[in-house]
């Protein structure tokens, strides 16, 4: 299996592109979406036989612990998306470390099993938050994504330059680089979100195939609240942010659709342990 899949498991009214209008001290005064999404994607995903990482976030995990037990107890792997959505690069050291550790704590509690994969929120990895995550024993961050099309991505330093996806950068702890397609010299971004929602599938489809012909993996991700156009829509944000939240969300679930039907997907954790290691705490 040479496509993985995953889904960053966050309410709609927690996405950056949204902060300026939502503040998150309101987060509770909005109707939350999440479970239906949720249940809708892991149907999509059943009736094709698929399994997935699922990055989630603390917060979502505290507020519908039943519904992340279904996630994992239908054959999904539990990862760590943080716990209350802030960018890394905007946290110190120990607000990361908190932030984290009372995270993966809770997804644990609720799972039984050992939590090894993280995501940093808008993918804004440093190189410090490497340092902290392998100290906090888990084994793999997926959220190194190196294009310059997006102002918030994060970056790494201390990284191997190869042709590899999926490489150790420290012992016993490896990055997952998210896919992009190289065109002229440039590194377009190819691995889901609002990519996947503005480029026409079949142009997506035909960049997939190209990727994996040259590298030896490929990353999807998608967010629950993409396969939802009935969520309410908040107008007093900038117009870029508008555009990346909004644009062709009536388009995602039947795109998913054929994307999980043209290629076999895995979750993250079948790559980084390929020999079944017992993790249950």
């Amino acid at each position: 299996m040479k496509a993985l899949l995953s889904i960053d498991v966050e309410d709609w009214f927690q996405v950056e592109n949204l902060k300026q209008a939502i503040d998150r001290k309101s987060w509770n005064s909005y109707e939350s979406r999440v479970e239906k999404n949720i249940n809708l994607i892991l149907q999509l995903l059943d009736d094709r036989n698929t399994k997935a990482t699922f990055f989630v976030l603390g917060w979502i995990a505290e507020k519908h612990p039943a519904l992340i037990k279904k996630i994992f107890n239908e054959g999904h792997e539990i990862a760590c998306h943080g716990y209350n959505h802030e960018l890394v690069y905007s946290l110190s050291p120990e607000k990361f470390h908190e932030d984290v550790s009372s995270a993966k704590k809770l997804l644990e509690d609720i799972t039984g099993d050992r939590i090894i994969g993280y995501r940093a929120p808008n993918f804004s990895i440093t190189d410090s938050a490497i340092d902290i995550l392998s100290s906090l024993n888990f084994r793999y961050d997926s959220s190194l994504f190196p294009i310059i099309l997006h102002n918030r991505y994060g970056r790494l330093n201390n990284f191997p330059v190869n042709n590899k996806t999926i490489f150790e950068i420290k012992k016993n702890f490896f990055q997952i680089e998210l896919s992009y397609y190289e065109f002229l010299n440039l590194k377009l971004p190819w691995a889901g979100g609002f990519y996947f929602r503005f480029i026409p599938y079949y142009i997506f489809n035909k960049g997939i195939n190209s990727i994996l012909k040259n590298k030896e993996y490929y990353i999807f991700y998608i967010h629950p609240w993409e396969f939802d156009p009935g969520q309410p829509r908040i107008k007093n944000i900038k117009l870029n942010y508008k555009l990346r939240h909004y644009t062709n969300l009536h388009k995602t679930e039947n795109k998913f659709k054929r994307l999980i039907q043209d290629f076999r997907f895995s979750p993250i954790r079948e790559i980084i342990l390929p020999v079944k290691e017992n993790l249950k705490i």
